[in-house]
C-alpha cells in the first residue's frame, strides 16, 4: 500500500486524474522520476527562505508534467512554511493589461493562497487574522495592557496605530492604503462588523472596480488595479515574512496564453513585465519571493511570439550552452522537463492501481504483466510516438480500472485493443504561427 495516504488524498488523486487535471493534494504519492528537478527546486527554496528571490521557468510539451510539478512544489513549500498560491494564465487574465485583465490574475492568486493548515487555498483571511492577533499581542505587551482589555474599543486606536506603523515599516509602494485597509479589517474584527471585514477583504483581493466605491466603503483613495497589483503582491510577501513564514511562492501555469495574445504590442508588454519580475528577483530588489512560470517550448523559444521574441529575455533565458542530455544544469532559470520513460510510467501506473484499490476499498484484478501489456498496446498504437502523453496514458489506465471494477468479467485484452490515440495538443498554436507568416 502507498504509505501515509489519506482517504481524501486518494479520492482527489483518482477523481482529478480521471478528469485529466492534476490533483490539488496528494501529488507526492504519485511522484516518479524528476529527482534532480525536485532537488534543484529544494535548493532554490532554501535560497528564498534565506532572503533571496528566484524566478524559474518550467518548460515542457503538453502533458509532460508541468502542472504536476507545480502542485508537487506546493506540497514541498508548504512543509517548509511558505505561503503558496497558484493561478493559470487565461485569455482573460495576464501580467500586463489596461482593461482589468491583470487585476483578474491578481484576484485569482489571492483566492488561491494556501498554508499548511489550508492546503487547498482560501487562506487569506486566516493569515490576516493571525497577523492581527500578533499585532494585538505586541500592542498589549508594549503598553502593559492585558490581552482581555486590549480588545476593548477604548484601545482600538492604540492597536490601529501599531498596525499602521508596522505596515509602513515593511511595505513600500502602496503601503499607506494597504495599511489603511488592514486597519479597517481590524476594526471590523474587534467590533464583529462582518460587512466591514468583507469589504476590506474585497479590497485586498482586488475586487473593487472603482475608487469611488472603495472610498465610500473604506475611506481609501486607491484600489488595486492593473498598474499596482505586482506591488501589492510584494507587500503581501513582506507581510507573510513578518509573520514568521519562510516566503511567498506564486505558481503561474498555462503561460502559453501569453503567447496567444493577438497583438504584438500587448504580448511585448507582458514579456516586459516578466523581465521586471526576473530582474527584481535576481538583482535583489525583492526578498523571499519565489515565482514559477510553466509553459511550452513554443512559449519560450518561438522567435516571433514566444519569450525569445523579446531580446532582453532571450539573452537571460537561453539554455546553458554546455548542457547536454547527459549533463543537465538544474541551477539555471529555465528547466526543461523531459518525458517520463517507460519504466517510470510503469512504476506510476502500479502506484495508481494501489491508490485506486485503497480509494474504492477493492482489489482490482490486474497484475503487473497486464499493466505491461496495457502499456505495450498504448505505445504501439499509430500516432503514439508523436501524440501520446503521460496524461492520456494515466487517464486511459484509470478508465480501464473503473470498467474492471464495475465489470469484473470483462475481457481486458479487448479493452486494451479498443484504445485510440488522439492528439490532445491545442490546435490553435500552428494556426497562430501560420497567420504571422502571411
Amino acid at each position: 500500500m502507498i504509505d501515509n495516504i489519506k482517504p481524501k488524498e486518494a479520492t482527489s488523486i483518482i477523481n482529478s486524474l480521471v478528469g485529466g487535471v492534476v490533483p490539488k493534494i496528494g501529488v507526492q504519492h504519485i511522484t516518479v522520476g524528476r529527482t534532480e528537478e525536485i532537488e534543484a527546486f529544494i535548493t532554490a527554496l532554501n535560497d528564498v527562505k534565506n532572503g533571496h528571490s528566484i524566478a524559474k521557468f518550467w518548460i515542457g510539451d503538453f502533458g509532460s508534467g508541468k502542472s504536476f510539478m507545480l502542485h508537487l512544489f506546493n506540497t514541498v513549500a508548504l512543509k517548509q512554511k511558505f505561503v503558496v498560491a497558484n493561478a493559470d494564465f487565461t485569455p482573460d487574465n495576464r501580467l500586463y493589461a489596461n482593461d482589468g485583465k491583470s487585476v483578474l490574475l491578481y484576484s485569482a492568486i489571492m483566492d488561491n493562497i494556501a498554508i499548511q493548515t489550508k492546503p487547498e487555498g482560501g487562506a487569506l483571511q486566516t493569515l490576516l487574522e493571525k497577523w492581527i492577533e500578533q499585532v494585538i499581542l505586541k500592542t498589549a505587551q508594549e503598553n502593559n495592557i492585558s490581552l482581555v482589555d486590549i480588545r476593548n474599543e477604548e484601545y482600538l486606536g492604540l492597536t490601529q496605530n501599531t498596525i499602521m506603523k508596522t505596515i509602513n515599516e515593511i511595505t513600500e509602494v502602496g503601503g499607506f492604503d494597504f495599511g489603511s485597509v488592514i486597519v479597517k479589517y481590524y476594526e471590523g474584527y474587534i467590533k464583529n462588523d462582518e460587512l466591514l471585514r468583507r469589504n476590506a477583504l474585497k479590497w485586498l483581493k482586488g475586487e473593487y472596480k472603482t475608487k469611488t466605491e472603495a472610498r465610500q466603503d473604506l475611506g481609501v483613495r486607491e484600489i488595486i488595479n492593473d498598474q499596482n497589483f505586482y506591488d501589492m503582491l510584494k507587500n503581501f510577501c513582506k507581510l507573510f515574512v513578518s509573520m514568521g513564514y519562510s516566503g511567498f511562492m506564486i505558481n503561474l501555469d498555462e503561460a502559453i496564453n501569453l503567447y496567444k495574445i493577438s497583438t504584438s504590442v500587448m504580448r511585448e508588454k507582458n514579456y516586459e513585465k516578466i523581465l521586471t519580475i526576473y530582474n527584481d528577483c535576481f538583482q535583489g530588489k525583492v526578498s523571499n519571493l519565489f515565482i514559477n512560470f510553466a509553459g511550452t517550448r513554443e512559449f519560450l523559444e518561438n522567435e516571433r511570439r514566444g519569450l525569445f521574441s523579446y531580446q532582453a529575455l532571450k539573452s537571460r533565458l537561453q539554455t546553458n550552452k554546455f548542457e547536454t542530455l547527459e549533463m543537465r544544469d538544474f541551477a539555471q532559470p529555465v528547466i526543461k522537463l523531459t518525458p517520463l520513460d517507460h519504466n517510470e510510467i510503469f512504476v506510476l501506473l502500479k502506484k495508481l492501481k494501489l491508490i485506486f484499490d485503497f480509494n474504492y476499498k477493492a482489489e482490482i484484478n490486474i497484475c503487473d504483466e497486464e499493466i505491461s501489456a496495457f502499456m505495450e498496446e498504448m505505445f504501439n498504437k499509430p500516432g503514439a510516438s508523436e501524440f501520446l502523453t503521460p496524461r492520456e496514458v494515466i487517464r486511459d489506465f484509470l478508465n480501464i480500472l473503473n470498467i474492471i471494477r464495475q465489470n469484473p468479467n470483462v475481457d481486458k485484452k479487448q479493452l486494451f485493443g479498443d484504445i485510440e490515440i488522439e492528439d490532445e495538443r491545442p490546435n490553435d498554436l500552428n494556426i497562430l504561427d501560420s497567420i504571422e507568416e502571411l
